[in-house]
C-alpha cells in the first residue's frame, strides 16, 4: 500500500465504495487523514461498513469541514450531469479528485528518477500496460502494475531503488487527476468511446490530453498518430517543447519517431533510423493493433534507458493478455482464441482482421451501432453463433451475408463452432473465436466471468475428444 499523506490529520470525503474506493479509504487513512464515505448501493455500504469504513450520507451533510473529496472513476463528474455529491463539493469550494491524483501526490517525491508510466487511449491501452509491465520486469526492475488494470493504484507497493510504476488510465481516472505528471506519458489512439461522460468526443479528447499537460523536461510522451484526434494533440504536445515526443504509426514512415511497416519495426527517434526488428511472427501480439501496442512499449523502453535486445526478448516472451485475443488452446489446426474483451465492434475489429477461417461467437448486450461497421470483415468468417440479448439484432446485419446459428448460449455456441471447425474440410489453421461485440451483462457478471466460462467450454470439448490444452 501507498498511503496518501497529503491530508493527514484532515477530514476527507469518499464517494464510490467499489475496489478503488476500499483501497482509497485505507490509503488515506494509513496516511493520517479522517475518512468519511459513502455509495449509492445499499451492498457496497454493507460491504465497507463490514470493513470498518466510517458511513455517512454525504448528502445531508455541512460540507464545510471536508477538506478533499476523492470520487470513484465509475461515478459521473461532468455527464450526462456531475453526481449529487460533485455539486456539493463545488458549491462548498471543496476540490474533487481521484485515487490515480492521491497516489501521484504521495509517489512522486519517493519515485526513484521519477518513474511513472502512464497508458492510456480507447483500445489496447490494456495489452500495453501488461506488455510494459512484462518488459520492466525482462529489463531487470521491479514492475508495479495497476490503475484501470489489476490493482487500484494506491494498493501498488512502495517504490525502491529500482521501481517503474506502469499505470493505465482510462479517461475518467484523468480526469480526476489534475496535477498527475508521469515520466513516460502513452496515448495509443482516439475513437468515440464514453461519449455518455464526456458529452461530445472533443472533450473526450482533450481530456486524454490532459496526461501530457504537466509533463516538463526530462518526461517523454509517446503518441500515436494514426487517428486525427490523436495526431492533433501530438501537435501541440510538440509545439510546447515542455517534454520529449515520439510520434508513432503503423503503416507510416515518419520522419522522426517510432513506426511499423509490414511488420518490421523502425526507430527514427535519433538522426539515423534504425531496423530495430520483425514484430510479425509474434503469436501473442497478432495483428497490426498489436504492432502498435508493441510499437508503443519500445518507444516506452528506450525512455527507461532499456536496451533494444532485451526489448525485444520481452516482445518474445509476452505471454499476453487475460481475455484479449488469448489463445486459450490449439489442436488438430484449430486455434480456440478467448478475445472476450472486445466488448464493441471497433476492439472486435482487431481480433477479425488478424485471422480467416473464423467460427465467431458474438452477442451479448449491444452498443450502440451494433455490428454495422464490421461488413468489411465477413468473408472472414465461416459461421457466426449468435448469443445473448443482441442475438436477433445481430441475425438481421448478418443475414444473407455470413452463415449463422443461434445458438443463444456460449456453451452451446463453443460446442457448435468447435465441432463446424473439427469437421471443416480445410488444412488451413481454423479458428474458434470470442469476440463478442458486446457488453456481457444480459449474461454474465464481467467479461471476465465470460472469458472464463468460454475457457472452460473449450476445454470441456477438448477433454471429451481425449486431447490435451496446448
Amino acid at each position: 500500500m501507498i498511503p496518501a499523506t497529503s491530508f493527514n490529520k484532515r477530514l476527507v470525503a469518499v464517494f464510490g465504495l467499489g475496489k478503488s474506493g476500499l483501497s482509497t479509504v485505507r490509503a488515506l487513512e494509513a496516511g493520517g487523514a479522517r475518512v468519511v464515505a459513502w455509495d449509492d448501493g445499499e451492498a457496497r455500504r454493507a460491504e465497507a461498513a463490514a470493513a470498518g469504513v466510517t458511513l455517512e450520507d454525504l448528502t445531508t451533510r455541512d460540507w464545510s469541514d471536508i477538506a478533499a473529496l476523492v470520487l470513484s472513476p465509475g461515478v459521473p463528474l461532468t455527464h450526462p450531469a456531475p453526481h449529487p455529491t460533485v455539486l456539493l463539493a463545488q458549491a462548498a469550494g471543496v476540490e474533487v479528485i481521484g485515487d490515480v491524483e492521491l497516489f501521484y501526490r504521495a509517489a512522486r517525491g519517493l519515485v526513484p528518477g521519477g518513474r511513472i508510466v502512464g497508458i492510456t487511449g480507447t483500445n489496447g491501452k490494456s495489452t500495453t500496460t501488461a506488455l510494459i509491465g512484462h518488459m520492466v520486469k525482462r529489463c531487470g526492475d521491479n514492475a508495479q502494475v495497476g490503475g484501470n488494470i489489476g490493482k487500484p493504484v494506491l494498493d501498488l507497493d512502495m517504490p525502491t531503488a529500482t521501481t517503474v510504476y506502469v499505470i493505465e488510465l482510462s479517461s475518467y481516472q484523468i480526469d480526476l487527476a489534475p496535477s498527475f505528471a508521469p515520466h513516460v506519458g502513452v496515448l495509443l489512439n482516439i475513437t468515440p468511446d464514453h461519449i455518455d461522460r464526456h458529452g461530445t468526443i472533443e472533450n473526450y479528447a482533450a481530456v486524454k490530453a490532459r496526461l501530457f499537460a504537466h509533463q516538463g523536461e526530462g518526461d517523454t510522451a509517446i503518441i500515436g498518430v494514426d487517428d486525427a484526434y490523436s495526431a492533433s494533440i501530438c501537435t501541440d504536445v510538440g509545439a510546447k517543447r515542455a517534454a520529449a515526443v515520439v510520434p508513432v504509426s503503423i503503416g507510416k514512415t515518419l520522419g522522426r519517431g517510432v513506426y511499423v511497416l509490414g511488420g518490421q519495426l523502425y526507430d527514427s527517434v535519433s538522426a539515423q533510423t534504425q531496423d530495430v526488428g520483425s514484430l510479425d511472427g509474434l503469436r501473442t501480439l497478432a495483428g497490426t493493433h498489436n504492432w502498435q501496442n508493441a510499437a508503443v512499449a519500445y518507444a516506452a523502453g528506450r525512455a527507461l534507458g532499456y536496451s533494444r535486445d532485451k526489448i525485444l526478448d520481452a516482445f518474445e516472451t509476452f505471454p499476453g493478455l487475460a481475455h484479449r485475443m488469448e489463445i486459450v488452446a490449439e489442436e488438430d489446426g484449430v486455434r480456440y482464441v478467448n478475445d472476450s474483451k472486445a466488448t464493441n465492434a471497433d476492439a472486435a475489429s482487431k481480433a477479425l482482421a488478424t485471422y480467416d477461417n473464423i467460427y465467431w461467437i458474438i452477442g451479448g448486450k449491444s452498443k450502440e451501432g451494433g455490428i454495422d461497421t464490421l461488413v468489411d470483415y465477413f468473408p472472414r468468417l465461416r459461421r457466426a453463433y449468435l448469443i445473448g440479448a443482441a442475438a436477433d439484432e445481430f441475425a438481421r446485419t448478418l443475414d444473407g451475408k455470413v452463415d449463422y446459428v443461434q445458438s443463444q448460449t456460449l456453451d452451446r455456441a463453443v460446442e457448435a463452432a468447435a465441432r463446424d471447425a473439427d469437421e471443416a474440410d480445410s488444412s488451413a489453421l481454423r479458428v474458434v473465436l470470442l469476440s463478442p461485440a458486446c457488453a456481457s451483462f444480459d449474461q454474465f457478471a464481467n467479461f471476465e466471468q465470460r472469458g472464463e466460462a468460454f475457457r472452460t467450454s473449450v476445454m470441456a470439448h477438448l477433454a471429451a475428444k481425449g486431447r490435451v490444452h496446448a
